[in-house]
């Protein structure tokens, strides 16, 4: 954050506190500290939203606690739970807030509808999902397999999307609109992939152990499309909309129907 944040008198006057320079990889949360102000100076309705979740915590991964809280607690008593667990994750595992980072940069360049860092941060239950399973497959991964399922569960109950805490997902992922999306244990997701409303990762129910998709690095999901089973969907592939995966999809290509088949390939970019 830089060296302004908005604070709330008895009087919901907003005031300018003094707080210490940010350094240089902090130009992102420095960004929405002033769309933050921005929007506060001219929507006096949302201050003192923004003061609980983005202006008032310290830190970034007191801000994100804050706003998965606001978005994912069912009482008084969750919200601080919430709260703790999100930045104490954030901070014992060096690996998270980095990811989380790059999902809000990803949201704001490949989403129309986004219009700054902060609005994806406040409004996109989509980033909300995707950070909440981020805290999840964190304490799963460290052994913490009951806080884990908790937060999942609280993730589905709250925004409809039900991700598997051992789900790994790699970086720059973008969850578009966000409701119905169910992904399986063994599913995979890498760098770069869009997944929007309405999608399936998950089994055919015939098998046991590794039994859903692996998508790989650049992959699109339309909206409903189902895919089903331990199967690969290929780098930089698209599954069109409504589409039921039950085959390998090579790499760089476009799949459609029911089943899906392949109605395009890819050449260096370029669709042939």
């Amino acid at each position: 954050m830089d060296e302004r944040v908005l604070v709330l008198d008895r009087h919901d006057d907003v005031k300018a506190a003094a707080r210490p320079p940010a350094p240089p990889e902090r130009d992102l949360w420095c960004s929405i500290e002033r769309s933050a102000l921005e929007v506060a100076a001219r929507e006096p309705s949302l201050r003192r939203q923004l003061a609980k979740t983005v202006l008032t915590p310290a830190t970034p991964p007191a801000i994100i606690g804050a706003v998965l809280a606001r978005r994912l607690a069912c009482d008084r008593d969750d919200v601080a739970t919430l709260c703790g667990l999100v930045a104490e994750t954030l901070i014992d595992d060096p690996a998270v807030l980095p990811s989380v980072e790059a999902d809000l940069e990803a949201v704001s360049a490949r989403d129309p509808a986004c219009r700054s860092p902060l609005h994806a941060l406040m409004h996109f239950k989509g980033f909300h999902a995707l950070q909440a399973h981020r805290v999840a497959h964190s304490l799963w991964r460290r052994g913490r397999q009951d806080a884990a399922a908790w937060l999942a569960s609280q993730t589905a109950l709250a925004l409809q999307v039900d991700i598997h805490p051992a789900v790994p997902f790699g970086r720059r992922v973008v969850i578009d609109h966000a409701t119905g999306v169910v992904i399986g244990e063994s599913a995979v997701v890498e760098d770069d992939v869009t997944i929007f409303h309405g999608v399936t990762l998950g089994a055919t129910g015939k098998q046991r152990g590794d039994r859903h998709p692996k998508v790989r690095r650049g992959v699109l999901l339309g909206a409903g499309a189902k895919v089903l089973g331990n199967l690969e969907v290929g780098r930089g592939s698209r599954v069109a909309a409504g589409s039921v995966v039950l085959a390998p999809v090579p790499p760089h290509c476009t799949v459609a129907g029911v089943p899906a088949r392949v109605v395009r390939k890819h050449i260096a970019g370029v669709e042939a």
